[in-house]
């Protein structure tokens, strides 16, 4: 073997840092006997988790439409499979929280068509690849397709930590959380744990440099931040609970609420979760490093809601 068919395997193989294949699981969740307090005596919390289903769907389908867009520009055959993989368990995310809006949040009161309209507007207005109905100049598709991915590697640094801290937060256990909930968050984050390098990678393969990384983080994590508190807000003023509050994400109450319950380890710390969103800024960030494939297969291996599935197909067959 030539000299030059060595460092083209060299390259090839340094496209995917994932030396594994991505499983994608199909689940099911009943969510009958779910309550809106999924965490027992903490409405703030359990309502603030509660937005994430809601900010979720649209996203991740956004996601899949711009990777199977950024599929036929891999050149790598790991990364090729690597991105097909994560669309699967990215589109059974969606339809996983969807159905929490629907058959969990909507079956119990919950207004949800304010914040799902506006997770819409933006994935399929905003950041779509016509965005605001303005066309996008030919010779600029490619960058606004790699910026939209460089969103996507920013984003999933934090679902990735979100991951660890749902796989890893006791508390949730001690304070005897809704089992149901309980697996979606663990189920999903594990999966975000798994599946970590692979937006990171892709981003990479695709031109995206250090630089651009960097301000992308800087548009994501804020816009991240802002999203789910305004959603849980919205949440939180249906509540008559948190009525005399008005909860809005511009009040401050909202955000020292949020900084209050997580020293229960109900929540992550919004100080914690913003510290550490620092690893992407750094020339020298490597997404493996933020998380074990272990662990997250070890939880996957026993998911409540991939069991369920199982069950009923065999059922069924």
């Amino acid at each position: 073997m030539s000299l030059l068919s060595r460092l083209t395997g060299l390259a090839r193989k340094a496209a995917s840092s994932t030396n594994y294949r991505l499983t994608p699981r199909k689940v099911r969740f009943d969510w009958t006997n779910t309550p809106l307090d999924w965490l027992p005596n903490h409405p703030y919390a359990s309502h603030f988790i509660n937005e994430i289903n809601m900010i979720l769907p649209a996203g991740e389908f956004w996601f899949c439409r711009l990777y199977n867009k950024a599929l036929p520009m891999v050149t790598d055959e790991k990364l090729r499979d690597d991105v097909q993989m994560f669309i699967r368990q990215e589109a059974m995310h969606a339809r996983a929280h969807g159905s929490a809006i629907q058959e969990y949040l909507n079956a119990r009161g919950i207004n949800t068509e304010r914040n799902t309209r506006i997770m819409e507007w933006l994935f399929e207005d905003l950041l779509a690849d016509n965005p605001l109905g303005l066309k996008t100049p030919e010779f600029l598709q490619k960058d606004w397709l790699v910026f939209r991915l460089g969103i996507i590697a920013a984003v999933e640094h934090m679902t990735c930590v979100l991951g660890n801290y749902a796989l890893r937060n006791k508390t949730w256990d001690t304070l005897n959380a809704d089992p149901v909930l309980l697996d979606l968050i663990r189920w999903h984050g594990a999966e975000e744990v798994e599946h970590r390098c692979v937006a990171f990678d892709l981003y990479n393969h695709l031109g995206g440099s250090y630089l651009s990384r960097y301000y992308l983080a800087c548009i994501a994590t804020p816009m991240v931040f802002g999203l789910w508190v305004d959603g849980a807000a919205h949440i939180l003023r249906q509540d008559p609970r948190f009525a005399d509050r008005n909860p809005a994400v511009w009040k401050p109450w909202v955000w020292l609420e949020w900084h209050r319950v997580s020293r229960s380890g109900a929540l992550p710390s919004p100080l914690w979760l913003a510290w550490q969103q620092l690893p992407f800024f750094s020339p020298w960030y490597n997404p493996l490093h933020e998380g074990s494939t272990e662990e997250a297969l070890a939880y996957l291996a026993n998911s409540p809601g991939a069991e369920a599935y199982r069950d009923t197909a065999l059922k069924a067959a």
